[in-house]
């Protein structure tokens, strides 16, 4: 295992399936694409995230950051991005969602197009994360049609470049 994109709906196994991945392996760096979770505006979620970060390895290194072609191409051994979903929500925060559409998708496209390249290069065994967000309804909103379609745009940059993409469904893995 080298480069894998471990893909599925929500909560079906993504990320466990991911960390197993890479269970075993010493220095994983774990990069989640966000801002740091904040308890005073959400309590819930970062309590999730600090049940998520007890569970890991003691020596994974946990970075947060935006800029998740930078951190690939920071680290040299094994690691774990979770997930390009957010990645793509904090693209969107930073171009603006009510930018038109043709300027927020070639500026989101060159993103895409240097986080490919980064994965492509990266030495050690990565594993990416990532949503399926084609098999439902067409949001009624022109914002969520292009989250889906950008996210399905990196989707298939990413899996261009990786070795192995997972389909998660149910708990179960199945490789495409």
């Amino acid at each position: 295992m080298n480069r894998v994109l471990v893909t599925g709906g929500v909560r079906c196994g993504k990320s466990s399936h991911a960390e197993g991945l890479l269970r075993g392996l010493e220095g994983v760096a774990y990069v989640t694409p966000g801002y740091p979770a904040d308890p005073t505006t959400d309590a819930e979620w970062a309590a999730r995230v600090a049940r998520h970060r007890l569970a890991r390895p003691a020596d994974w290194t946990t970075v947060e950051t935006v800029d998740v072609a930078a951190a690939l191409r920071e680290a040299s051994g094994p690691t774990l991005v979770d997930c390009v979903g957010t990645w793509m929500t904090r693209q969107l925060d930073a171009v603006g969602w009510d930018t038109p559409r043709p300027e927020a998708t070639a500026l989101i496209e060159e993103r895409i197009a240097d986080l490919a390249a980064a994965v492509a290069a990266h030495p050690g065994p990565i594993v990416m994360v990532t949503n399926e967000v084609g098999w439902g309804v067409v949001s009624e909103h022109a914002s969520g049609r292009l989250f889906a379609d950008l996210l399905g745009r990196a989707n298939q940059a990413l899996g261009a470049v990786v070795d192995d993409v997972v389909l998660m469904v149910a708990g179960r893995a199945v490789r495409l």
